[in-house]
C-alpha cells in the first residue's frame, strides 16, 4: 500500500475545482415503500416551523466552520421533500444565503412524489428558488405502482409532471425496472412511454432487494416471486442503454441519462469529488476544513436529530479522511461517470497491471489525463472497482 507521503498534497482540496453543494434531508414520508432503505419515517404530524428553524440553525453552524464559499447546488432529498411547506424550503434557502454565496447558475433540486396533494405546492417551491424537480414516478403501470407501495396512479404522475413543467426550468423523473414479472417487452413499452414524456433527464434504476426493507423480509420468506433472472436483468440493462442512447439520452452516469447539458449538477458534484454539507437526519457530508477532508454523519432518528441540534449539533460523528480514503472514494464514485475520473486522483491506488489487462479486454479506457469504464465494462463496474484498487 502506498505511503501517505506519496500522494499529491492537494488531493484533499479537490472541492475547490469540483464544487460545493448542500444536501438537505427531509426524513418524513406518507408511507414507507417496501423497496426503500433510505432514512425515511412515517409521522402523523410534523411541526414544520420547528423543523425549518432546526435545519436553518444547522446550516448556519456549518457555514461558520466552512467560512465563505460559493454554493453551486442545493438538493432537498428524503424521505419525501414535497411534504415540506414552501415556507420551510424558503427558510432553509435563506439560511444558506446567509452563510454562502449562491453561484449565478445554482441548481436547486427538490425530490417530489407525484400525488395531486403535493403537486399544488410546486408553484410555491419555484417562487422561493427551486429550479429543478425530480419526480419519483417509479412505474408507468398502476398494478406495479401498487406492488411498489406507491400512493399515486399513472394518471396522477402524468398530471404532476405537467404541472412541474409549467413551474420549473428542469424536470426529471425516476423509474424502477427489473420489477416482479416484468418482461423485456413490458419494459420496452414502458421505457418508450417515459422517453416520450421526458424533457431532458431520466434516472433509471434496476430493482435491488436491500436488507432491512419489507421486500428483503418477503424474499427471505420466499414470498417475493417473479424477480428477473440474471440473464433477464442483463437484457433489461442493455435495452435501457440502447433505447436511451437512440433517443438522445446519454448515460452520463450508470443509472442517469440526460441530453447534453442537462445533467444533474448536484449528483455530478458527488461523483466528481466535490465538497457537500449534509444537513438533516441521517445525512452524510464531505467537508474540507483547514486542508483536512472530513466525512460527517448525522443522527438518523428524526427526534434524536432534532434534540441534538437544539443542544449542540445534529452531526453524530466526524471522521478525518486519509489520502487513501479520498482516492478510494474517488475511484468508486468517478468510475460511475461516462467521463471517467482524473488519473492523478487515484494513480497510487490503482493496480496498473490489472488495468492493462482490463484495457486489452475492452473493459476500460485511458486518455492522457483520465480513465474510465467502457460500455462493455459498465455492467461489471463493481468487479472492476474491486480489482483495480491495490490490496
Amino acid at each position: 500500500m502506498p505511503s501517505a507521503s506519496s500522494w499529491p498534497a492537494a488531493l484533499a482540496e479537490l472541492w475547490q475545482e469540483r464544487g460545493f453543494g448542500l444536501y438537505v434531508h427531509w426524513p418524513f414520508c406518507a408511507a414507507k415503500c417496501p423497496y426503500c432503505d433510505f432514512n425515511s419515517h412515517v409521522r402523523s404530524a410534523v411541526d414544520q416551523a420547528q423543523w425549518a428553524d432546526a435545519l436553518a440553525l444547522e446550516i448556519r453552524r456549518t457555514g461558520e466552520r466552512t467560512g465563505p464559499r460559493v454554493l453551486s447546488s442545493v438538493f432537498f432529498g428524503g424521505g419525501t421533500p414535497s411534504l415540506m411547506e414552501p415556507q420551510t424550503v424558503a427558510t432553509v434557502l435563506a439560511a444558506a444565503r446567509d452563510v454562502w454565496s449562491f453561484a449565478n447558475d445554482i441548481e436547486i433540486t427538490l425530490e417530489a412524489n407525484p400525488t395531486s396533494v403535493e403537486a399544488h405546492r410546486f408553484e410555491g417551491y419555484a417562487k422561493h428558488g427551486v429550479n429543478r424537480v425530480s419526480l419519483g414516478v417509479q412505474a408507468l403501470n398502476n398494478t406495479d405502482l401498487r406492488k411498489l407501495g406507491r400512493l399515486h396512479s399513472v394518471e396522477e404522475a402524468q398530471d404532476a409532471f405537467g404541472i412541474a413543467r409549467q413551474n420549473f426550468e428542469r424536470v426529471s423523473f425516476d423509474l424502477i425496472y427489473g420489477r416482479q414479472t416484468q418482461s423485456l417487452s413490458d419494459w420496452q413499452q414502458e421505457l418508450g412511454q417515459a422517453l416520450d414524456m421526458a424533457v431532458d433527464h431520466l434516472s433509471l434504476y434496476q430493482l435491488t432487494i436491500e436488507e432491512g426493507t419489507a421486500f428483503w423480509d418477503r424474499a427471505e420468506r420466499g414470498n417475493l416471486r417473479g424477480l428477473p433472472t440474471d440473464d433477464l436483468g442483463a437484457d433489461l440493462y442493455h435495452l435501457t442503454q440502447t433505447m436511451c442512447e437512440d433517443a438522445g439520452f446519454i448515460a452520463y452516469e450508470v443509472s442517469n441519462h440526460a441530453r447534453a447539458g442537462a445533467e444533474s449538477l448536484h449528483n455530478r458534484l458527488y461523483w466528481r469529488g466535490g465538497d457537500y454539507a449534509g444537513i438533516g437526519p441521517g445525512a452524510h457530508g464531505r467537508l474540507t476544513i483547514d486542508g483536512q477532508r472530513i466525512a460527517t454523519d448525522s443522527w438518523k432518528q428524526p427526534e434524536a436529530w432534532l434534540r441534538a441540534v437544539q443542544a449542540t449539533t445534529g452531526v453524530r460523528s466526524e471522521t478525518p479522511m486519509s489520502q487513501l480514503d479520498i482516492a478510494d472514494e474517488r475511484l468508486i464514485m468517478g468510475l460511475r461517470l461516462l467521463e471517467g475520473l482524473y488519473i492523478d486522483d487515484v494513480t497510487h491506488l490503482i493496480d496498473w497491471s490489472k488495468f492493462r489487462t482490463f484495457e486489452s479486454d475492452g473493459l476500460v479506457w485511458q486518455s492522457e489525463k483520465k480513465f474510465g469504464a467502457t460500455k462493455k465494462g459498465r455492467p461489471v463496474l463493481n468487479y472492476l472497482i474491486s480489482q483495480l484498487a491495490k490490496a
